[in-house]
């Protein structure tokens, strides 16, 4: 009954000073005290609550200064005790302390893998949109300079919430509307662009740059490749706990064909931020229309709700 009392204290003395490598003279002086106290505290404890016992008259006796001396009788007893539950605390502290460092190594190639994902998305974005400039350099010089221009405020932009894994919808959508306004530039009157946006869903919290890939697939996949061009649509709202954004295009002639990377570097961008919180779906229907959908949790613009949730999901 003492050792159960005092295994508490003895699990909190070594999370405070545990036994580590140097060993320090002045830390093994310390738990030298702490046996001796430990030793005292368990006969006190046990002369306390439990009446010595005559073992010749088999019967408890009154307790006295001479039976408190006489409890020390039992010392290997309470130090085989304290060892047990010495060791017991230190292998606790380990792989308490081996747990953490592990979560902070996962969370850490985590983040390492999503801001590799975001780096990802600056060349495959610039590769592209280069090749659409490339193609007005000889026969229309002047929308090719402005092209370069708009292309680099976007990167500005781009660069400026680089250090920020979520911006709000309305950023967001600011964004895509420069790049459509790059890429209307050079596809004219054959890129139509439609928006349904639900004022409600403005504010709500998206991680950045992911709706510009999509974008972009549905323009280079859908728009570009149709001698008479095509439409896109842009739409969004809030439905209940989630936030639904779909990026529809109409499909027309040969497709042209890519890496994948897009859809690939979305949907590990919402594994890493959101597991499986947030879904991207595409479909092509036969009535000549492509639809990305994706799935988000509706978060306010609170971002250090969004930060909390985040990295919950980092350790999970």
């Amino acid at each position: 009954m003492s050792a159960a009392l005092l295994t508490p204290p003895i699990f909190a003395i070594v999370h405070r000073y545990p036994i580590t490598k140097p060993i320090r003279f002045g830390r093994v002086a310390g738990y030298v005290l702490v046996i001796a106290l430990y030793i005292i505290a368990c006969v006190s404890i046990r002369w306390v609550l439990v009446p010595p016992w005559n073992v010749p008259a088999q019967k408890f006796e009154q307790r006295s200064l001479h039976a408190l001396v006489t409890g020390f009788d039992v010392f290997a007893e309470i130090i085989w005790n304290f060892m047990i539950v010495l060791a017991a605390a230190h292998a606790y502290e380990y792989f308490k302390r081996a747990r953490d460092q592990e979560l902070e190594l996962q969370q850490a190639l985590a983040t390492s893998e999503l801001q590799a994902l975001k780096s990802q998305l600056h060349p495959h974005f610039l590769f592209n949109t280069l090749q659409g400039i490339s193609a007005l350099i000889d026969t229309e010089k002047d929308r090719a300079k402005t092209m370069v221009l708009k292309v680099s405020n976007l990167l500005r932009t781009a660069l400026q919430c680089a250090s920020s894994d979520v911006i709000s919808l309305d950023e967001e959508l600011k964004f895509v509307d420069d790049y459509l306004g790059v890429e209307k530039m050079r596809l004219g009157d054959r890129l139509e662009v439609r928006w349904q946006i639900d004022s409600a869903a403005r504010q709500l919290l998206v991680p950045q740059l992911i709706m510009q890939p999509l974008v972009e697939n549905a323009i280079f996949h859908g728009v570009a490749c149709c001698r008479g061009g095509g439409w896109i649509e842009i739409s969004s709202r809030r439905a209940g706990a989630m936030l639904e954004i779909a990026i529809r295009n109409s499909v027309g002639g040969k497709r042209q064909a890519g890496m994948g990377l897009g859809l690939q570097n979305v949907r590990a961008r919402l594994k890493h931020l959101y597991e499986d919180e947030a879904t991207l779906c595409f479909d092509q229907g036969s009535d000549g229309v492509a639809i990305a959908t994706l799935v988000l949790p509706a978060i306010g613009q609170q971002k250090e709700a969004m930060k909390e949730m985040l990295a919950s999901n980092l350790h999970a």
